[in-house]
């Protein structure tokens, strides 16, 4: 090849390649929609032959290729789908991931779980009984010094001023009012403040959904799912037949020993049985693999009922195109690092003047961008090196009309 001299920037990520298009109908280990492809390229009657079916297998079933037809007819005539982009080295790529995907290590016993789960005992207590301690004993020695000094008093003659309760104090009592006034008005200020937020509001799910799992470990792109981010106001919540095009295959969990699913709470979670629960919602069947239908033919499914938790007023709106596709701004600048979430929670305060204060520090993505051409002055302004940056506050981000319609 006349590439061959020239020197390679990075190797093809194979595991990332094989899950944007290969993870939809095959597994590495076990037959789902397609075969199973762990050693399945040792199958093939050549390397090249192996490139042409991924580039366009349609083509060697026309051309009456025995190993493509059989192929095509063991799995009822479902046509492949063609990946004229990928290049051999791409290829190559995911045929050495599937070849190392190892099945999931047996349970060795109890012992080594037991071992591996036990935390070690916080100290915390003892820390808090010795501090209290100190404090009681504070007090005795306190009440001891003055008892002693009054007695030293009556004994030289010395008489002893009348001790004065400190809740009858008339500096306690100014001071207690005024910690008291200003503790009060910070306490109803700032809770008028935040009235409606929900910053970390983390609700309970009705299928554990592992955004770290998906979004993190086998980088499923945070697009796959939210298709309306970058086209349309909303984000979109995946309906059950997006998941299914994934779990059709993926039928259990088998992160157990590398991730292990646990709750906010700690409770320790069953991925395989939350995988189950979403075959109930989609109304598949994982042993005859296939929907479940009424008489009439109609797929017996259940809209899944997640709880919403990201929420704005009424009086705001919000486009998370503008922002996705013309902002180029990254998700996780308002949810935070999604992909190291188990449950989702709502990092941002989402706030006015959260909003506000990224309208003006925030730089705009402005040259190559035909949404801003219009602006001839900052274009200008950014080419003579008048100016370093535009933020979206320059361009309007801070008229009430933006966000209050």
């Amino acid at each position: 090849m006349l590439l061959c001299n020239v020197p390679a920037i990075a190797a093809p990520d194979g595991k990332a390649l094989f899950m944007s298009n290969c993870a939809s109908c095959h597994n590495p280990l076990k037959d789902a929609t397609g075969p199973a492809l762990k050693g399945i390229n040792a199958t093939f009657p050549s390397k090249q032959w192996g490139y042409d079916w991924v580039h366009n297998s349609a083509k060697l079933i026309a051309a009456g290729d025995k190993t493509a037809v059989d192929i095509y007819n063991k799995y009822n005539k479902a046509a492949m789908t063609p990946f004229p982009q990928l290049t051999e080295e791409e290829i190559d790529a995911i045929f050495a991931y599937v070849n190392s995907v190892e099945p999931p290590k047996a349970d060795k016993g109890g012992e080594t779980a037991a071992a591996g789960s036990q935390s070690t005992e916080s100290n915390g207590w003892l820390y808090t009984v010795i501090t209290l301690s100190l404090l009681v004993l504070v007090l005795i020695l306190w009440k001891a010094n003055n008892s002693l000094r009054r007695a030293a008093n009556e004994k030289e003659g010395i008489p002893n001023e009348k001790e004065i309760p400190l809740y009858r104090s008339k500096l306690v009592i100014a001071v207690t009012a005024i910690l008291i006034f200003i503790l009060s008005g910070y306490w109803i200020v700032n809770g008028a403040i935040n009235e409606g937020r929900q910053q970390n509001y983390q609700p309970l799910q009705p299928i554990y959904y592992s955004h770290k799992v998906h979004a993190g470990i086998n980088q499923v792109n945070c697009l796959y799912c939210h298709a309306g981010a970058e086209k349309s106001r909303q984000a979109m919540i995946p309906s059950s037949n997006v998941c299914m095009n994934c779990h059709k295959q993926i039928n259990s969990y088998s992160g157990e020993e590398d991730h292990p699913l646990k709750t906010a709470e700690g409770k320790t979670i069953n991925g395989t049985e939350q995988i189950q629960l979403l075959y109930k919602y989609a109304g598949w069947d994982p042993v005859k693999k296939d929907y479940i239908r009424d008489e009439n033919g109609n797929i017996k499914a259940t809209p899944i009922q997640w709880v919403k938790i990201h929420n704005l007023p009424d009086h705001v709106y919000f486009n998370h195109s503008q922002h996705v596709a013309v902002g180029k701004v990254q998700c996780q600048q308002c949810h935070g690092n999604i992909e190291e979430m188990d449950e989702v929670y709502q990092f941002a305060p989402l706030s006015m003047g959260w909003c506000i204060n990224c309208h003006r520090q925030t730089e705009v993505q402005f040259t190559n961008n035909n949404y801003y051409s219009i602006f001839s002055k900052y274009h200008e302004e950014l080419k003579s090196g008048k100016r370093e940056k535009v933020t979206e506050a320059e361009l309007g981000g801070m008229e009430c009309q933006k966000c209050h319609y």
